[in-house]
Protein backbone atom coordinates (compact mmCIF):
# COMPACT_ATOMS: atom_id res chain seq x y z
CA UNK A 1 0.00 0.00 0.00
CA UNK A 2 1.15 3.52 -0.80
CA UNK A 3 1.15 6.35 1.77
CA UNK A 4 1.28 9.91 0.43
CA UNK A 5 0.49 13.52 1.22
CA UNK A 6 -1.21 16.22 -0.83
CA UNK A 7 -1.37 19.91 0.07
CA UNK A 8 -3.35 22.78 -1.39
CA UNK A 9 -1.43 25.99 -0.71
CA UNK A 10 -3.54 29.15 -0.87
CA UNK A 11 -2.53 32.77 -1.47
CA UNK A 12 -5.48 35.19 -1.39
CA UNK A 13 -7.78 34.04 -4.25
CA UNK A 14 -5.19 31.65 -5.75
CA UNK A 15 -4.10 28.06 -5.19
CA UNK A 16 -0.69 26.60 -6.03
CA UNK A 17 -1.12 23.63 -8.37
CA UNK A 18 1.26 21.26 -10.07
CA UNK A 19 0.55 20.56 -13.74
CA UNK A 20 2.00 17.04 -14.00
CA UNK A 21 3.73 16.91 -17.38
CA UNK A 22 7.40 15.97 -16.85
CA UNK A 23 7.59 12.55 -15.15
CA UNK A 24 7.55 9.42 -17.33
CA UNK A 25 4.87 6.86 -16.45
CA UNK A 26 3.08 9.32 -14.14
CA UNK A 27 -0.47 8.16 -13.27
CA UNK A 28 -1.28 11.88 -12.83
CA UNK A 29 0.05 12.84 -16.28
CA UNK A 30 -1.52 16.06 -17.64
CA UNK A 31 -3.66 16.53 -14.51
CA UNK A 32 -3.58 19.59 -12.22
CA UNK A 33 -3.16 18.56 -8.59
CA UNK A 34 -1.93 19.89 -5.26
CA UNK A 35 1.63 19.54 -4.01
CA UNK A 36 2.78 16.27 -2.47
CA UNK A 37 4.16 12.80 -2.86
CA UNK A 38 4.97 9.46 -1.30
CA UNK A 39 6.26 8.85 2.21
CA UNK A 40 9.87 7.93 2.77
CA UNK A 41 10.84 5.38 5.45
CA UNK A 42 10.18 6.64 8.96
CA UNK A 43 8.25 9.76 7.95
CA UNK A 44 5.08 10.98 9.62
CA UNK A 45 2.40 12.65 7.45
CA UNK A 46 3.75 16.04 8.55
CA UNK A 47 7.37 15.07 7.77
CA UNK A 48 6.34 13.98 4.27
CA UNK A 49 4.22 17.10 3.74
CA UNK A 50 7.03 19.49 4.62
CA UNK A 51 9.66 17.60 2.60
CA UNK A 52 7.47 17.25 -0.51
CA UNK A 53 6.39 20.90 -0.49
CA UNK A 54 10.03 21.99 -0.15
CA UNK A 55 11.23 19.60 -2.90
CA UNK A 56 8.46 20.41 -5.40
CA UNK A 57 8.14 24.17 -4.82
CA UNK A 58 11.10 25.48 -2.83
CA UNK A 59 8.61 26.83 -0.27
CA UNK A 60 8.68 26.14 3.46
CA UNK A 61 5.30 25.82 5.15
CA UNK A 62 5.09 27.74 8.42
CA UNK A 63 1.59 26.54 9.33
CA UNK A 64 -0.77 23.92 7.90
CA UNK A 65 -3.98 22.07 8.62
CA UNK A 66 -4.50 18.29 8.41
CA UNK A 67 -7.89 17.98 6.68
CA UNK A 68 -8.55 14.31 5.98
CA UNK A 69 -7.53 10.95 4.58
CA UNK A 70 -8.40 9.92 1.04
CA UNK A 71 -8.21 6.22 0.13
CA UNK A 72 -7.67 5.58 -3.58
CA UNK A 73 -8.55 2.12 -4.88
CA UNK A 74 -7.59 1.60 -8.52
CA UNK A 75 -7.08 -1.11 -11.08
CA UNK A 76 -3.93 0.76 -12.20
CA UNK A 77 -1.93 0.73 -8.96
CA UNK A 78 -1.97 -0.54 -5.39
CA UNK A 79 -4.24 1.13 -2.83
CA UNK A 80 -3.06 4.58 -1.76
CA UNK A 81 -3.77 6.38 1.51
CA UNK A 82 -3.35 10.10 0.90
CA UNK A 83 -3.11 12.48 3.86
CA UNK A 84 -4.71 15.76 2.78
CA UNK A 85 -3.51 19.16 4.03
CA UNK A 86 -4.09 22.84 3.34
CA UNK A 87 -1.88 25.83 4.09
CA UNK A 88 -1.99 29.59 3.79
CA UNK A 89 1.33 30.20 5.57
CA UNK A 90 4.65 29.75 3.84
CA UNK A 91 7.94 31.44 3.10
CA UNK A 92 10.50 31.26 0.34
CA UNK A 93 10.59 31.63 -3.42
CA UNK A 94 8.88 29.30 -5.87
CA UNK A 95 11.38 27.06 -7.70
CA UNK A 96 11.18 24.71 -10.68
CA UNK A 97 9.88 21.15 -10.19
CA UNK A 98 11.07 18.06 -12.08
CA UNK A 99 7.56 16.51 -12.07
CA UNK A 100 5.63 19.39 -13.62
CA UNK A 101 5.03 23.11 -13.51
CA UNK A 102 3.99 24.71 -10.21
CA UNK A 103 1.59 27.53 -11.06
CA UNK A 104 -0.58 29.91 -9.04
CA UNK A 105 -4.13 29.51 -10.42
CA UNK A 106 -7.18 31.55 -9.49
CA UNK A 107 -9.46 29.33 -7.38
CA UNK A 108 -12.37 30.25 -9.67
CA UNK A 109 -10.48 28.83 -12.69
CA UNK A 110 -9.46 25.51 -11.10
CA UNK A 111 -12.65 23.58 -12.00
CA UNK A 112 -12.01 24.03 -15.72
CA UNK A 113 -8.58 22.35 -15.54
CA UNK A 114 -8.04 18.59 -16.13
CA UNK A 115 -8.16 16.80 -12.77
CA UNK A 116 -9.32 13.54 -11.26
CA UNK A 117 -13.10 13.37 -10.84
CA UNK A 118 -12.76 12.38 -7.19
CA UNK A 119 -10.54 15.39 -6.48
CA UNK A 120 -13.58 17.59 -7.07
CA UNK A 121 -15.29 15.88 -4.13
CA UNK A 122 -12.54 16.53 -1.60
CA UNK A 123 -11.92 20.03 -2.97
CA UNK A 124 -15.60 20.80 -2.30
CA UNK A 125 -15.18 19.47 1.25
CA UNK A 126 -12.15 21.74 1.72
CA UNK A 127 -14.08 24.74 0.38
CA UNK A 128 -16.97 23.96 2.76
CA UNK A 129 -14.48 23.77 5.66
CA UNK A 130 -15.74 20.25 6.45
CA UNK A 131 -14.40 18.68 9.65
CA UNK A 132 -11.69 16.00 9.34
CA UNK A 133 -12.98 13.37 6.92
CA UNK A 134 -12.28 9.97 5.40
CA UNK A 135 -13.07 9.67 1.69
CA UNK A 136 -12.71 6.44 -0.29
CA UNK A 137 -12.54 6.81 -4.09
CA UNK A 138 -12.64 3.74 -6.34
CA UNK A 139 -11.46 4.02 -9.94
CA UNK A 140 -11.36 1.88 -13.06
CA UNK A 141 -8.75 3.59 -15.22
CA UNK A 142 -9.65 7.30 -15.16
CA UNK A 143 -13.33 6.61 -14.35
CA UNK A 144 -14.59 7.19 -10.81
CA UNK A 145 -16.76 4.18 -9.91
CA UNK A 146 -17.70 5.08 -6.34
CA UNK A 147 -17.14 7.60 -3.58
CA UNK A 148 -17.70 6.85 0.11
CA UNK A 149 -17.52 9.70 2.63
CA UNK A 150 -17.08 8.76 6.29
CA UNK A 151 -18.43 5.25 5.56
CA UNK A 152 -21.49 6.40 3.57
CA UNK A 153 -21.77 6.07 -0.20
CA UNK A 154 -22.24 9.36 -2.05
CA UNK A 155 -24.89 9.44 -4.78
Amino acid sequence: MIQSTLCYIYREDEVLLLHRTKKAGDINRDKWIGIGGKFEEGESPEDCLLREVREETGLTLTDWRYRGIVTFVSDLQETEYMHLFTSESFEGTLTECDEGDAVWIRKADFDALPQWEGDKIFLRLLDEDAPFFSLKLTYTGDRLDSAVLNGRKLS
